[in-house]
């Protein structure tokens, strides 16, 4: 039923649009004032670090990390189940 009453729009529409061309062609161009100052201002070359150095350092970096991460959690609960231990040991010793 909705369809039957824009059909007529949609046609009226569609044939509007038919006579316009898809795409609009476009040139590049540019003037020489613009080309003068990119040149001018272009920045200087820098040596490429590569792929596998950096590939190879961000490993390096991050097992580091996450070694010193590791090691301090599992540190922190060493002192932590010692201490608790301790705390057993007395508390049967005392009794």
């Amino acid at each position: 039923m909705v369809s039957g009453i824009l059909a007529p729009s949609i046609r009226a529409l569609s044939r509007s649009t038919a006579g316009l061309p898809s795409r609009a062609t476009r040139t590049f161009q540019t003037s020489s004032r613009k080309m003068d100052t990119a040149t001018a201002a272009a920045l200087p070359v820098r040596k490429p670090v590569g792929a596998f150095r950096g590939g190879l350092f961000g490993f390096l970096l991050g097992s580091g990390v996450a070694g010193t991460a590791v090691y301090s959690y599992i540190l922190d609960e060493y002192k932590v189940s010692n201490e608790l231990l301790t705390e057993d040991i007395y508390v049967r010793l005392c009794i």
